[in-house]
């Protein structure tokens, strides 16, 4: 069953097809043992059943006697000892398309393999696919020869690497009719590498009905098991200690506490016994020796060779030598078979803290193992229920759902319905999760009689209204939180570090900055402060901070050392790969997109689908790599009956692709869904979401002038009542565009200069490239030529910079049509007259061209430094010089 191998197939194919044409070809088949290498040659193979096929394979006790395989594919004797006459006499018997396997080619004879890599050099009348299957790391004992020969044949190398955790899913139901959940997939997938024979092994040795059940952990499949047993056998006393303790501390434990378990003072020289007998690898970091295997297959085999009164005995030495609280417990829990309630309340407790830090996938972990072990029944179902709201919490969502039909066959209540609505929020279901979390609060009799529970639907009422974005209902969930519990427990950090987006989403700016000063330090310690500083990271992109987000975002982002949610770093992700955006660092914004798109795969957080793809989106398409920019518009695209974080960013990552290809009524058709919004205060609070002027704009260029004049004002209006400098800039482009359509130049120019000034200081070089290249477009339709040319060079410059390769030829094309090569240096740039420069660019030239610094010049102008750099750089490309003692002597000729 080729499961997962279609871009292999794809590969094998291409290669073939150039076969046909006249072009033979050798290709290595490559990949880790038991991936499947010569099944996938197979199946390559009966798909094209009218070709020839002639096949041969090596052996390590052949590969010395010359022309072994080349006498299996031509079933003949080879006489002679020339490889090019032998190669000669097998292209002979050859008249029809034909595909040679040599499987193993590693191990076959050198004199073959010549032959055969002088035969596909020589193969010009004939039509020739020839496959060497080999593992990609050569075991010791090849030849140098054989190893000098495949190197010079890595040109074409089809990678057959492990299968993906959906391609493992399909492979089971088709095995074994069972659909594994995605969790259980990617553990599979985990502990076997990837590797189709270890997965259909399991498979089929693993009992059906089990496969539907949670498991702890996988079993190495029998034939491995056999392997491993072989040579632990093999090894001393000594070393099979060794090997025993590091299989029950982890693997990637450290040399000491594993010798300390096995009893052993001096382990070094038992390393190389265990090295050798491939069960254990060494490995050295700054002093610490750690031990691992080589899979999770060999530990396991290891683990469960080891007998149950063993078993125990380690484990509970095991809790006595580690340092780490919770791995004790679990420890603990291996070495006690039966239900145990004072371990499954250390348990709850140790989670119970790792919460209170926002660790969640830790505390998952403890409930979910104190759940196994709890004796009464309806405890064990409430800390079962609190164990998959901390998985939802981590993002872990494939687990998650794992425990779903458990979960619902327990009759309803508050907690329950709460985190299947928990569930249902980070699966992006706004309906189901709303009702959920209704029918969760409407169930409480008094919330004052459980704080605690009535805290947590309350905090997920937060995250509910944030996805919705409503912010007054945000604000009110979050202060009801806060006022049900203490200020450091989980529900109430979190409410409390989102309450201030809520106050930004309404317009409250003020409150909101104050609402963050207002956070206790005690709150920003540990994990929670991960929450804290992604929140604080996305106002501040709203509010014109770009800098500062990035500095909150980047830090908000990992959770390895400082420990924190993967959730939380996920809605990190996606909002510093704006804040990169915004400050022209596309590279890097790509980057975190990919990222963090890799972890969405694995989380199945469809909540954030939209929002991390929208600058991946919008990056490809300005950058005119249109198949990835329309991969990414796939991957995020969201309906109107999402919640609204999703509906907006994929609403304008498409409009924005729209526009860039000048589409322009496809702009105001993908923001369709956003003028229908009906609660849409957070949608138009200048800074969040910049879709008004995408839409503004769209209308004047097709036309509908007036409809973009009232659309435009109630947002300059409350652009200006908040003082957002980004936002005006944005709509006073459009404003520009809508005097421009009407003829009044002079009010166009007013708009564009007045827009390019509010932005004059800010780190955005693609709003101020945007700006001008609107600017450049109005005076050129209003036959300012030679002034529209200064400015759109001023754009493609900045388009450049930053790789905006579509707009750098759409500003070619405007060049070209206003008579101007675009980078030709001769051309009449620089033929502007000094009446062209703004009163604010004339100052400050002035100033320059007698002689003043920058510094200087802002000091008498009252500007900052970053300005007067500004208006400098439009001076120069409005006047074609690239220097001080130019501008000096443009303004004497002047004069």
């Amino acid at each position: 069953m080729l499961v997962g191998r279609e871009h292999e197939l794809s590969q094998l194919d291409r290669l073939l097809d150039g076969a046909r044409a006249g072009s033979s070809a050798l290709a290595l088949v490559e990949g880790p043992p038991g991936i499947g290498k010569s099944s996938l040659v197979r199946g390559f193979t009966d798909r094209h059943r009218d070709l020839s096929v002639r096949s041969a394979s090596g052996a390590t006790w052949e590969s010395g006697h010359p022309w072994g395989v080349l006498e299996q594919l031509m079933q003949a004797s080879v006489t002679g000892d020339d490889a090019i006459d032998a190669a000669h006499a097998f292209l002979e018997t050859i008249h029809v398309p034909t595909i040679i396997v040599v499987d193993d080619a590693h191990w076959a004879d050198t004199e073959s393999l010549q032959a055969l890599s002088s035969m596909i050099r020589r193969a010009h009348r004939h039509s020739i696919l020839m496959l060497w299957i080999v593992p990609d790391v050569l075991p010791e004992g090849v030849a140098d020869a054989t190893v000098h020969i495949l190197s010079s044949h890595r040109a074409d190398t089809v990678y057959v690497g492990p299968l993906a955790s959906a391609d493992i899913a399909q492979l089971a139901l088709l095995r074994i009719g069972v659909d594994l959940s995605p969790w259980t997939a990617q553990r599979l997938r985990d502990h076997t590498l990837g590797s189709p024979r270890a997965i259909l092994q399991l498979l089929d040795e693993i009992p059906r009905v089990q496969w539907q059940q949670w498991q702890a952990r996988f079993p190495a499949p029998q034939q491995h098991a056999t392997t491993v047993r072989r040579a632990l056998t093999r090894c001393t006393a000594e070393t099979r200690s060794l090997v025993e303790a590091a299989a029950i501390l982890g693997s990637g434990t450290p040399l000491a506490p594993a010798a300390d378990l096995a009893g052993i003072d001096d382990p070094t020289p038992l390393l190389d016994e265990a090295s050798s007998a491939d069960l254990l690898m060494m490995r050295e970091h700054r002093g610490v020796v750690t031990l691992s295997f080589r899979d999770p297959m060999t530990a396991a085999a290891v683990t469960d060779d080891i007998g149950p009164a063993r078993w125990r005995e380690l484990h509970l030495r095991a809790a006595t030598i580690v340092d780490d609280e919770g791995e004790a417990l679990f420890h603990l829990v291996s070495a006690t078979p039966t239900a145990d309630g004072t371990l499954a309340d250390r348990l709850d407790q140790y989670a119970r803290q790792r919460a209170r830090d926002g660790a969640w996938s830790q505390a998952a972990e403890g409930l979910i193992t104190a759940s196994r072990i709890t004796p009464e029944r309806d405890l064990r179902t409430t800390r079962l229920i609190r164990g998959v709201d901390a998985l939802t919490g981590a993002a872990d969502l494939p687990q998650a759902q794992t425990f779903i039909p458990e979960i619902e066959s327990v009759p309803g209540g508050p907690r329950r319905n709460a985190v299947l609505g928990y569930l249902a929020i980070q699966r992006g279901r706004a309906a189901e999760a709303h009702d959920l979390l209704t029918e969760a609060w409407d169930m409480l009799e008094d919330p004052a009689s459980d704080p605690e529970q009535a805290a947590m639907i309350a905090h997920r009422m937060v995250l509910h209204s944030l996805a919705r974005m409503r912010g007054e209902d945000l604000v009110q969930w979050a202060d009801r939180a806060s006022e049900l519990v203490p200020e450091n427990t989980p529900a109430s950090v979190e409410a409390l570090a989102i309450r201030g987006l809520g106050l930004g989403m309404t317009g409250q700016i003020a409150e909101a900055r104050e609402s963050y000063a207002a956070l206790s330090d005690q709150t920003r310690l540990g994990a929670q402060s991960q929450r804290i500083r992604m929140a604080e990271g996305w106002l501040a992109l709203a509010l014109d901070e770009p800098d500062r987000a990035r500095t909150e975002l980047e830090a908000a982002e990992p959770t390895t050392f400082r420990g924190g949610s993967l959730r939380i770093s996920l809605w990190a992700q996606a909002w510093l790969a704006r804040t990169q955006f915004a400050l022209g660092a596309w590279s890097d914004a790509t980057r975190t997109v990919d990222r963090a798109a890799a972890q969405l795969d694995s989380t199945g957080l469809d909540l954030l689908r939209p929002l991390v793809h929208w600058t991946g989106a919008q990056v490809q398409a300005l950058r005119g790599n249109w198949p990835a920019a329309v991969e990414h518009l796939r991957r995020g695209r969201s309906g109107p009956n999402d919640y609204s974080i999703m509906l907006v960013p994929s609403c304008i990552a498409a409009a924005q692709c729209a526009e860039v290809a000048a589409d322009y009524e496809g702009v105001l058709r993908q923001l369709q869904p956003l003028v229908a919004l009906q609660h849409r205060e957070a949608v138009d609070e200048p800074g969040f979401w910049p879709w008004a002027d995408l839409h503004g704009n769209a209308l004047v260029m097709t036309g509908r002038v007036d409809e973009a004049d009232a659309f435009l004002a109630p947002h300059e209006k409350r652009a200006a009542d908040r003082q957002h400098r980004s936002a005006q800039a944005r709509l006073g482009y459009v404003r520009g565009r809508i005097h421009g359509s009407r003829g009044d130049i002079d009010a166009a120019r007013e708009s564009f200069e007045s827009a390019l000034d509010k932005i004059a200081t800010l780190p955005t070089p693609y709003e101020r490239a945007r700006i001008n290249f609107a600017y450049g477009q109005t005076l050129r339709r209003a036959g300012r030529r030679r002034d529209a040319d200064a400015v759109i060079r001023s754009a493609r410059e900045l388009y450049s910079t930053l790789g905006a390769t579509s707009y750098v030829e759409r500003c070619d094309r405007e060049l070209k049509a206003g008579g101007l090569k675009a980078g030709d240096n001769d051309s009449p740039r620089g033929k502007a007259h000094v009446s062209t420069l703004t009163p604010q660019e004339r100052a400050v030239a002035t100033l320059v061209a007698s002689g003043h610094t920058n510094k200087e010049v802002a000091g008498e102008l009252f500007l900052s430094v970053k300005t007067v750099q500004y208006h400098l750089t439009r001076v120069y490309a409005k006047f074609g010089i690239r220097s001080r003692s130019e501008l000096a002597a443009r303004f004497r000729q002047e004069e």
